[in-house]
């Protein structure tokens, strides 16, 4: 399948850049700034310009599916927040309709299911990807969403917690969280379903496995 990274330049796209270059997928970068497309030359990647704010529907030709991990960073008002992880999200599922595309995985955020009890300072973004999120569960696509604890820098394990809803809060390293949007790829019980994830014990290929 070939896959279009939307946040390719992220923290976690670039995660997702290298696993989909270790798999049986074909990555395509999509990012905003030529200046962010040698490092993806160098990896043999294909990449295309598109701006969440703008017109991107060119980046979608050629591509089977959509792995979403862009975000406006947590140093962004509201406003960019509603712009990036919002309606940014949502032409993206429109798009990926228009196209006839096979796959959508978005990466959303741990309790954008219930953003009412997330805290105050989170709420505009708990509530950014909970819109996202629903306007892609009613787009008739073939979707998966994520929903990651905290995200942090260290090394991944590979081991993980996933399912449609933890108990507990947790963190998963950055590295994990790519390399589950890709094994969601291709996983058939990850189909019209949400999860959510943290770091665990249980290897992520044994994950939804029976």
């Amino acid at each position: 399948m070939k896959v279009l990274v939307i946040g390719a330049n992220g923290q976690v796209g670039k995660h997702v850049i290298h696993k989909l270059t270790q798999s049986s997928h074909t990555p395509v970068a999509m990012v905003w700034d030529t200046k962010q497309i040698p490092q993806f030359e160098e990896l043999g990647v294909e990449t295309v310009l598109g701006d969440l704010e703008k017109d991107f529907k060119e980046a979608y030709y050629g591509v089977d599916g959509v792995i979403f991990a862009a975000g406006s960073g947590p140093h962004t008002g509201a406003d960019k927040t509603i712009l990036i992880d919002q309606e940014g999200a949502i032409k993206s599922i429109e798009y990926a309709k228009q196209f006839g595309l096979k796959r959508f995985i978005m990466l959303s955020s741990v309790r954008s299911d219930e953003p009412e009890k997330g805290p105050d300072a989170m709420k505009h973004y708990l509530y950014a990807k909970h819109r996202a999120d629903e306007h892609l569960k009613q787009s008739g696509l073939n979707y998966t969403i994520l929903r990651p604890g905290q995200l942090t820098n260290k090394p991944g394990t590979g081991k993980v917690a996933l399912e449609e809803k933890l108990e507990q809060d947790g963190e998963i390293p950055r590295e994990d969280v790519a390399e589950t949007l890709v094994y969601l790829l291709s996983v058939p019980r990850a189909k019209q379903k949400s999860f959510d994830l943290i770091s665990g014990s249980t290897q992520l290929e044994e994950t939804l496995a029976y």
